[in-house]
């Protein structure tokens, strides 16, 4: 069991690898005129922070994704390269 825990482990760290390292080669994409396909991504979460004041602490929530193609090339890249390594 102990072995299947740390395999989902190192997939989720490959994954987020290959979204990082794809959204990197996104952005430096969108300054290449016949790659700018790579660097159409979409953003969601929420678009202002969420400010809740309870006197004694205030606390700030927001989270926002920003995906472009070339990570989800990245992505799906890092989990061809794990299967083959496993």
């Amino acid at each position: 069991m102990a072995t299947r825990d740390k395999s989902i482990w190192i997939l989720i760290v490959f994954i987020l690898a290959g979204l990082v390292v794809g959204g990197l080669i996104g952005e430096l994409a969108s300054g290449v005129s016949w790659l700018w396909w790579l660097s159409y991504e979409q953003q969601f979460g929420l678009p202002t922070p969420l400010n809740l004041d309870l006197s004694v602490v205030q606390l700030t929530f927001g989270l926002t994704f920003k995906i472009n193609v070339s990570s989800i090339i990245g992505m799906l890249l890092a989990i061809f390269i794990y299967r083959k390594i496993k």
